[in-house]
């Protein structure tokens, strides 16, 4: 007989990670495509230029994972005020200067951690992910 318990190594169907525009796109976007992920990308719905609480509002009412290296995002009134509106949940990489496939490969090692945070917490939260896929949530 199956479980019906959500796997740990892959979100339920409904899931979608956004790529905030500080990560780039490729490779980062087609190696959590590969992974089974599914994916938006800022710049496919927002100007490059957009403000920050614009799309954030938006990312989060629609549910939307936010997958960020903006870690000022957790200061900035206006991006907290946003953040709590739309209930967001985001996950912040904490490692700088990562290449495209360092930062897929950072949030893919947190995956498995990610998902039992989203299975257990509901929005808003800003969660600190580490180069090793550690994550802290605050």
């Amino acid at each position: 007989m199956r479980s019906k318990k959500p796997s740990a190594a892959k979100p339920p169907d409904e899931t979608v990670f956004f790529i905030d525009r500080s990560l780039g796109v490729e490779p980062i976007r087609a190696e959590l495509i590969k992974a089974g992920l599914t994916i938006e990308v800022h710049d496919d719905h927002f100007d490059r230029d957009e403000e920050d609480q614009v799309w954030l509002k938006t990312a989060g009412a629609k549910g939307w994972i936010v997958l960020t290296k903006d870690q000022r995002l957790r200061y900035r009134p206006l991006e907290i005020a946003a953040l709590r509106a739309s209930q967001a949940k985001v996950f912040v990489l904490t490692a700088g200067n990562l290449r495209g496939t360092e930062i897929a490969t950072a949030f893919l090692g947190a995956l498995p951690r990610i998902l039992k945070i989203l299975n257990s917490r509901s929005g808003p939260f800003v969660a600190r992910v580490s180069r090793s896929g550690q994550i802290t949530v605050t």
